[in-house]
């Protein structure tokens, strides 16, 4: 679109040979802040992303925001006219992200040294369930994998329950937010050496990261911190409550001047003059007591009349959402937190804008992901194919 500012990432090619979630969404995040993206799919085997989820007219609607702003190529890299595709695609780039089993690439003879051997300055990502060495590598990995492994399932559930999955790609979000940042990490390092370099992250080690201490506490400690439902082990009024007209709204309270509004405003001010009430874990030891007193106030009044009351205290709450409510709050309208993208096959559709706002080079969807191999003719032209050069891969099934 003409007269729209330049991405942050102008100017800089990535080539996707990726399917599912973790990759294809970090490629997606590159390529919200301009970074061209050529994702690639087997000729005969769409990504599975296409079928995952909800669906219109037999479109999967998943793939509409995690294939945006890429460019879709189709390429069998297993067949040796495909390799050689391949490493012409990346002599021009400055970043190959895949996520095949390790060893995977080096069978075809794509691996991180050929790639290097023609193009010195590339980065290889490469995302894997459990990482490219170590002896579980060669197994098959998926989020839901690295979500019980981490120990992310174990803590999340009720205390009389079992452990509980997610409802959601989570791993796989995470993932792909850490490979995002360490693919910028090693272009900000080529910087200083010239090199490009191999970025292996693994599902399970950025949950490692986002669960906290819980592996030092261990260690220094003993302790396994438990399950709590909705509460905190290290802080309380913290959870959900249902008002008088059947809604449900989130109090967080991890400041003890912010809890003692929150007692204050339900009547029990005598509740945070107690010498417990001053750290988080005296307060959490008297979570019982405390999640009465919310409760019982709470369940009095509906949602907009405790919305309001807590905003006038300065407490900290929220409403408990579902995608209806996303899409009406104003909050999220003010930010352009939503966005209304024209698809070559649905018409307009919503989904969620780039993930950050940047004051000078903003991100933007410039469209949302097309059909299986849209892109061909014009991406190997870039390569100098010609027609009859492209008539024949697609009768070799090359491309």
């Amino acid at each position: 679109m003409s007269g729209e500012p330049r991405g942050a990432l102008a100017g800089i090619r990535v080539v996707e040979a990726a399917t599912l979630f973790a990759a294809p969404l970090a490629a997606m995040l590159l390529g919200d802040y301009g970074a061209d993206v050529i994702k690639i799919e087997h000729p005969q085997r769409v990504d599975p992303a296409r079928g995952h989820g909800p669906s219109k007219d037999g479109i999967g609607l998943w793939f509409k925001t995690l294939a945006r702003n890429k460019r879709l190529v189709t390429l069998d890299l297993s067949k040796p006219a495909g390799a050689e595709l391949f490493l012409q695609l990346a002599e021009g780039s400055d970043v190959v992200l895949e996520n095949f089993r390790p060893g995977t690439l080096e069978r075809w003879g794509v691996g991180p040294d050929e790639l290097a051997a023609v193009n010195p300055r590339v980065v290889v990502a490469r995302v894997s369930g459990f990482g490219q060495t170590g002896p579980y590598a060669g197994r098959a990995g998926f989020g839901t994998l690295a979500e019980a492994m981490s120990g992310f399932a174990a803590l999340n559930g009720e205390p009389d329950g079992g452990p509980l999955l997610p409802p959601l790609a989570l791993a796989d979000g995470v993932t792909a937010l850490a490979t995002a940042f360490a693919i910028m990490a090693a272009l900000r390092a080529r910087e200083e050496t010239g090199r490009g370099q191999v970025v292996d992250t693994s599902l399970v080690e950025p949950l490692l990261t986002l669960l906290g201490p819980q592996l030092t506490a261990y260690d220094l400690l003993g302790e396994l911190q438990p399950r709590t439902g909705n509460r905190s082990s290290h802080n309380a009024p913290r959870n959900l409550y249902r008002t008088a007209d059947g809604s449900w709204v989130a109090v967080s309270s991890s400041a003890t001047s912010i809890a003692a509004r929150v007692l204050n405003l339900v009547g029990r001010g005598d509740l945070a003059e107690q010498p417990w009430f001053a750290t988080g874990s005296g307060r959490a030891e008297h979570v019982d007591e405390l999640d009465e007193a919310v409760a019982a106030w709470v369940g009095d009044r509906d949602r907009n009349a405790v919305m309001a009351a807590f905003a006038e205290a300065g407490a900290a709450i929220a409403p408990v959402y579902d995608a209806r409510d996303v899409l009406d709050d104003p909050q999220l309208a003010a930010l352009g937190s939503i966005s209304t993208v024209d698809d070559r096959q649905l018409g307009p559709l919503k989904m969620p804008n780039v993930i950050s706002r940047l004051s000078d080079t903003p991100g933007r969807i410039r469209h949302t992901g097309g059909r299986h191999g849209c892109d061909n003719e014009e991406v190997y032209a870039e390569l100098g194919l010609k027609p009859a050069e492209l008539a024949l891969l697609r009768e070799e099934r090359v491309i």
